[in-house]
């Protein structure tokens, strides 16, 4: 009994002392027994110590690894740790290879070095339990603001501490341009990550990602907290113009209003957190076009041109409003690409209207060269919006047929000669491809060969020089070769730069 005591004294107070489950201690208490048992008979054995729960006495265990018949090739490698077979069985009828079999042992006392041993194991157990602790408690408030004290402010990065032995580290590159703060301030920030690493959880935090600016409206807009109000997206500029896109779930809630507040008291306190960032409060739209024209805001728009495959839009403004769509060093325009997911090519009314006159130029030659028809024929298309031969050739046939004065026959004309006129073009870009044979100088190279060289030339690489100037990755990607094999070939196409 006189050993159950003090252990049992042990786990209690330091269980209650460091807010520690009373098992982490009672693991840590196991795992210094069996150091200091190894102490006693040998580091190499394994050994396995468990501790009554509710009584607190203790048991060793010795632990074989079972292991098959030894040979002269192969002896046991580790005969303090393994044991045969055939030995086993005398042990446990039931035991089999790579199985554990235990064996009880004589318990060393807990006694100073053992006691010494648990502290230390209990400490570290301890601070890790604790570093668990926090980094349980923060990773569920992943994504959400957090209120910190300025603890320490260096050159690189701000040491906040959030209470509970909590720490987070805010690097200078997430905190605001030109925010000075010092030790004892109240910063509230985004919480974007917690890494558990050998020192402890490092919580790392922004003032200057988008998604702050989001949870600092639904703290001051309780519409947007509830849902009825949505952010679809932001954009930021930090600490200088931010943008924010907005839209309501209920028509009869004015999303831009509510989030303005009454004579701007809500976006005033959003700003204010922010060090004064002027945040514009944009309609969302489903229309892509209208969308980017509220975006520019306040700039207004005067035509949109939409390229959908490069997913591009031409915006033009009239020439006394372009500075401020572009705005001071392209801020206006790029916080709407990125609010939009656009690129945005800002351009005056004139010069829009000068590229659709070239366009339309350009469109009415191909018409009437590639379909044969009249520039009245062709204009009439330009004006129902066909942009391209495959658009004539392929549209459905009513959508044709709705043009005034078109009829079947016309119809079923114009998509004939624009199939034969694309089908025209496809063959002689397929002869064009064919026609690239590499080039004297590449057949040269040495480690070339005439089918590899065949084979660089369907991709382009034509010349001793093409090749040269490839990436061994790039080389890899053409043709079929191990990446010695390439970077041969393309150091031997060097090798008369050197010369």
């Amino acid at each position: 009994m006189s050993k159950e005591i003090p252990l049992k004294l042990i786990i209690g107070t330091v269980s209650n002392e460091k807010g520690v489950s009373e098992e982490v201690i009672f693991q840590a208490i196991e795992a210094a027994l069996v150091s200091a048992t190894k102490k006693k008979y040998g580091a190499d054995i394994e050994v396995r110590v468990e501790i009554d729960r509710k009584t607190g006495q203790y048991e060793t265990f010795r632990q074989w690894t079972i292991v098959e018949e030894p040979t002269p090739e192969q002896p046991l490698e580790f005969p303090l740790k393994q044991m045969l077979l055939s030995e086993a069985l005398q042990h446990s009828k039931t035991i089999k290879v790579d199985e554990i079999l235990e064996l009880p042992m004589e318990s060393v006392e807990f006694g100073r070095i053992a006691a010494q041993a648990a502290k230390q194991v209990i400490l570290k157990k301890v601070r890790e339990a604790e570093h668990e602790n926090v980094a349980e408690e923060f990773r569920r408030k992943i994504g959400q603001l957090v209120i910190g004290v300025v603890k320490k402010s260096s050159r690189e990065a701000i040491i906040l501490d959030l209470g509970g032995n909590a720490e987070a580290i805010l690097h200078k590159e997430d905190l605001l341009p030109r925010e000075s703060v010092r030790p004892g301030d109240r910063l509230r920030c985004y919480l974007r990550d917690v890494m558990t690493e050998a020192k402890g959880p490092q919580l790392s935090l922004s003032r200057t990602c988008n998604e702050m600016l989001i949870e600092l409206f639904k703290i001051e807009v309780p519409e947007v907290g509830e849902g009825i109000i949505e952010i679809k997206s932001a954009a930021r500029d930090p600490g200088v113009r931010a943008k924010i896109a907005v839209k309501t779930n209920d028509g009869r809630i004015d999303p831009v209003g509510a989030c303005v507040g009454m004579r701007g008291a809500r976006v005033q306190a959003v700003s204010n957190e922010l060090g004064g960032e002027r945040v514009d409060i944009v309609l969302w739209d489903d229309n892509p076009a209208q969308f980017v024209m509220n975006a520019m805001a306040p700039a207004e728009v005067v035509s949109i041109v939409v390229d959908d495959d490069a997913h591009t839009m031409d915006v033009a403004v009239s020439e006394e409003h372009l500075s401020q769509a572009i705005g001071r060093n392209g801020q206006n325009v790029r916080l709407a690409s990125q609010l939009t997911g656009w690129e945005l090519n800002v351009i005056t009314d004139s010069e829009a209207k000068e590229r659709t006159a070239a366009e339309q130029e350009q469109l009415l030659k191909v018409f009437t060269e590639q379909l044969l028809v009249d520039e009245d024929v062709a204009n009439i298309l330009i004006e129902e919006g066909f942009t391209s031969l495959e658009e004539v050739a392929y549209v459905p046939l009513q959508e044709l047929l709705k043009i005034d004065g078109f009829d079947e026959e016309v119809v079923n004309e114009l998509r004939s000669r624009a199939k034969q006129s694309l089908l025209t073009q496809a063959i002689a870009n397929e002869e064009t491809v064919d026609e690239k044979v590499p080039a004297e100088d590449l057949l040269t190279v040495s480690g070339m060969d005439s089918e590899l060289a065949a084979s660089l030339a369907t991709h382009g690489i034509i010349s001793r020089d093409d090749l040269a100037e490839l990436a061994v990755d790039d080389l890899i990607e053409m043709i079929d070769l191990d990446e010695p094999k390439a970077a041969e070939l393309i150091m031997a196409a060097r090798a008369h730069w050197f010369e």
